[in-house]
């Protein structure tokens, strides 16, 4: 019975966002907010909520591994798996602002993440935890990155081209879909992570190891779909965008949100799993520094990165 509910969990999850994304952006189109800003924040925000939903769902029920580990898992996937399956498909290319101002922030919100955890060794505490006052912290990171965002909409002279296809969608239907895909996603996120505790419990895996892969993998495919469409029609700046503001979101947000509402103890084994996601979020800025782009040879290789990183944790267990 669990693994039907992770399945009906994950299937309303997806549904849910994707809804979501669609009465949101409809939403704003309407409103006139620029498509590069609806990228970064409406598409973005909008397939990162099944992490947010399962995360905080978590944290409300004491599963602190399950919270911590499915933003994690989440984020390695959306850097090796996402984009690497969108390079080889179609090479990414990568605006200049991207490089200098948004990968940078990523970078330091993975950074950020490693310091607040590590409290043993910085602060001489006797374990490891996120706080509320780390809570907070992440969530003012946040709010830096919004403002960031809103003044970026409000100075840009270069407004993408907006579809009109898509503000045939009524202002009413559009707060509607908003608001039963949140509802969605939150019922998706509950059923997630019930089932995938029990199943996790009945197997003898660790809530650790069940976030990292089941749950974060589940979660993360609205990205990967999202992105994937993205590049087929050739709207790399989508696609990345979509998975440098998710990681974002994830981290900055999610968590943020998280241990605010519950303090979420980190386990030493997380930290192997943070310093990964450190490295990959390097590698991955390297990548779309390199003459601006991500072509398929590098996507190829994120892609055999991450099938090294799954066998690692399924043998570490």
């Amino acid at each position: 019975m669990s693994y039907i509910l992770l399945i009906i969990g994950f299937l309303i999850l997806i549904k849910g966002a994707d809804v979501f994304v669609v009465g949101s952006s409809s939403i704003a189109k309407t409103l006139k907010v620029p498509t590069l800003i609806i990228g970064l924040t409406i598409v973005a925000f909008g397939t990162s909520a099944p992490e947010a939903a399962v995360s905080i769902t978590a944290a409300l029920k004491g599963s602190n591994d399950m919270a911590i580990a499915n933003v994690v898992g989440s984020n390695i996937f959306n850097f090796l798996c996402v984009l690497g399956v969108v390079a080889i498909i179609n090479p990414i290319k990568v605006q200049k602002s991207t490089i200098i101002k948004e990968f940078p922030f990523a970078v330091l919100a993975t950074i950020v993440l490693s310091i607040l955890s590590h409290d043993i060794k910085f602060q001489g505490y006797t374990q490891n935890a996120l706080t509320r006052a780390d809570g907070l912290m992440l969530l003012t990171l946040f709010g830096i990155f919004m403002y960031y965002l809103v003044e970026m909409a409000i100075t840009s002279k270069e407004e993408m081209e907006i579809d009109q296809a898509d503000e045939s969608i009524p202002m009413s239907k559009s707060i509607l879909m908003s608001i039963f895909g949140i509802i969605g996603i939150i019922v998706g996120g509950q059923f997630v992570v019930d089932s995938a505790s029990n199943i996790a419990l009945a197997w003898g895996m660790s809530e650790n190891l069940v976030g990292l892969t089941i749950v974060s993998i589940g979660t993360s495919l609205p990205e990967f779909v999202t992105s994937i469409v993205a590049a087929r029609k050739g709207e790399s700046d989508i696609a990345i965008g979509n998975v440098v503001g998710s990681n974002l979101f994830n981290i900055l947000f999610v968590l943020g949100i998280s241990s605010f509402i519950s303090n979420i103890q980190v386990h030493s084994i997380v930290f192997v799993d943070m310093m990964i996601m450190i490295i990959i979020t390097i590698l991955t800025y390297i990548f779309a520094g390199t003459k601006q782009r991500i072509n398929k040879k590098e996507g190829i290789l994120l892609v055999i990165m991450y099938i090294l990183y799954m066998t690692f944790i399924i043998i570490r267990k």
